[in-house]
């Protein structure tokens, strides 16, 4: 590794030089299974040949135009995002916390023109929304805002999952003009709420009382990860404002704030902007990838392969003293022990798999979609041998 990198990344001792599917091959020819996708990135895994066909021909077109003029590709891709959310308008950008900034700036706009001086948002506590100094604000883990304040105010923090909390704030602050929540926590642990549709019906009640934006953070769920096109869609409310980015352009950097209705309209010219959002190439790459979860059915298969590995560690793994909890949505997974378990990381990778751990105690598995039976049978058999190990030491 070059001494010329800032040491931003705790980097496990392996790189990798080409992919396939769900595998990952090193320079010596090992493969290794990806549970991660780049977190929760590479939703078509690596190298599909509908998308690299996709890429490689937009690229020899047109790579990046100003947004200046007038983008087909952006378009359409605006159009389908449109077409599957029953949203309205899309801003694009390059990345989750730039789609999550997006979303401030709207939400914070939006209290100006209706005379509110100072508007605030509420947030959830261990949430993630980005490492900007205003989404690294709305985040609620202290641990990644340490060492850069001030920090941006107008955010109010309550509980994840607990709707009389909200209720309070409403009662007592009349500056609040939003709420941002995931609807199923990533970074925070694979937090799925005990009601996951009750609770965003709620807070879609809540704001709808009190002129209030709902905005969903869907950077980790969005683009079929659990099962639906965006973790929305397993309730029966829309948000105003949706945020998009990992998934959306399967490694090609995109991101996109999602609006309808009044939030749909509330940027006007001059009042927000990107250099590369939306570029042809990142366009073609989203085109192509929703074409692809369409066309290969990928939604379906993320609500069974999500079922066949859970149901294969919850066998695998009953009864084993220090297993906390298994939960899912889709193929957005957590395995919560009952103590800090980052070493499994190191082990998982001498096995050749990949995983990762989130909130100190949760073993987070991310595949990617195309993932079959027998290869997610595989990631069971590997993962629930590692953690019985690491447990009975």
């Amino acid at each position: 590794m070059s001494q010329h990198l800032m040491n931003t990344y705790a980097r496990q001792p392996v790189c990798f030089v080409k992919g396939e599917g769900v595998w990952l091959f090193d320079p010596a020819g090992n493969r290794y299974l990806d549970a991660l996708a780049g977190v929760a990135v590479n939703g078509l895994g690596h190298a599909h040949p509908k998308l690299v066909k996709a890429i490689s021909e937009q690229a020899a077109k047109l790579i990046h135009v100003s947004n200046v003029y007038n983008i087909n590709e952006q378009s359409r891709l605006a159009d389908k995002l449109c077409e599957i959310s029953g949203m309205d308008k899309v801003f694009f950008c390059n990345s989750g916390c730039e789609a999550n900034e997006a979303s401030i700036k709207l939400a914070r706009l939006y209290g100006h023109n209706k005379g509110i001086k100072s508007p605030e948002i509420i947030v959830m506590e261990k949430s993630f929304h980005g490492r900007t100094l205003a989404t690294l604000s709305a985040t609620g883990n202290r641990k990644t805002q340490a060492g850069f304040e001030p920090l941006v105010s107008g955010f109010v923090r309550v509980p994840y999952d607990d709707v009389e909390a909200v209720r309070q704030v409403a009662a007592h602050n009349k500056n609040v003009v939003a709420i941002l929540v995931e609807p199923v926590q990533g970074e925070g642990g694979i937090n799925i709420p005990h009601d996951a549709s009750g609770y965003l019906e709620q807070l879609r009640k809540i704001c709808d009382d009190n002129g209030w934006l709902l905005m969903v953070d869907e950077v980790q769920t969005g683009i079929g990860r659990t099962g639906t096109w965006f973790a929305f869609q397993h309730t029966n409310i829309l948000p105003d404002v949706m945020s998009l980015a990992k998934g959306l352009g399967s490694g090609v950097p995109i991101g996109a704030c999602v609006a309808r209705g009044i939030a749909a309209e509330t940027f006007t010219y001059g009042k927000h902007g990107s250099t590369f959002g939306g570029n042809p190439l990142a366009a073609a790459a989203g085109i192509a990838t929703l074409q692809i979860i369409e066309e290969e059915n990928l939604r379906a298969n993320t609500e069974a392969m999500g079922d066949v590995i859970c149901n294969g560690l919850r066998a695998a793994l009953k009864g084993v003293a220090g297993v906390v909890v298994i939960r899912n949505a889709g193929l957005m997974i957590g395995v919560e022990l009952d103590r800090p378990c980052g070493d499994l990381v190191k082990r998982a990778l001498a096995e050749r798999l990949l995983i990762n751990v989130t909130a100190d105690k949760v073993i987070r598995l991310l595949p990617p979609l195309v993932i079959n039976q027998s290869e997610a049978e595989q990631l069971v058999a590997i993962l629930s041998k590692i953690i019985k190990q690491f447990l009975s030491e």
